[in-house]
């Protein structure tokens, strides 16, 4: 399922963000009317350290499925597969992925997917943005007197601003 632009008959949308990793994965809830966003939560799943794969994989699982529960989003914002010079690290950014989309289908939430690059680019104008630009922006946009912690967080609701940025409207 892919997420489309806000129904002009919805009054609001949420939008989970979400910044895939095996060790730490990133989200971030936002609430908007089109015009302006407001942060609902945010924050990082951490699988047990010295797990192995399966074991940090059901938990990244099982916290997104959590989430999607407690929160309700009708669209995820993922953020896509960089370019990786480690092999081994970005099979396991794959496997991270591969259970998000999972769990977002398996709870029938939308799914859109953004590059790095994209994301940077809606955010700041510039797709070669620093990570303190992008956390400033997002602390701009939701108006927060401070960037998100942690930066997987941060990135997390990159995305999701990203979506809610790039989406035409209803």
């Amino acid at each position: 399922m892919r997420c489309g632009a806000m129904p002009a008959s919805l009054k609001s949308m949420r939008v989970i963000g979400i910044d895939c990793g095996s060790r730490v994965t990133g989200y971030g809830v936002i609430d908007s009317d089109g015009h302006r966003h407001t942060l609902v939560v945010c924050g990082a799943i951490v699988p047990p350290r010295g797990g192995d794969l399966a074991t940090r994989l059901q938990a990244i699982h099982t916290g997104i499925s959590a989430l999607l529960v407690q929160y309700q989003p009708q669209c995820a914002a993922v953020e896509d597969i960089f370019f990786a010079e480690n092999v081994r690290s970005a099979i396991k950014l794959g496997h991270a992925r591969g259970v998000v989309l999972q769990a977002l289908a398996a709870g029938g939430v939308a799914i859109a997917e953004y590059t790095p690059l994209a994301i940077k680019s809606a955010l700041t104008g510039y797709g070669r943005a620093e990570k303190e630009q992008v956390a400033q922006m997002v602390k701009t946009l939701l108006r927060l007197d401070a960037p998100p912690k942690p930066l997987d967080a941060t990135d997390a609701l990159a995305a999701a601003i990203c979506h809610l940025h790039t989406q035409s409207p209803g």
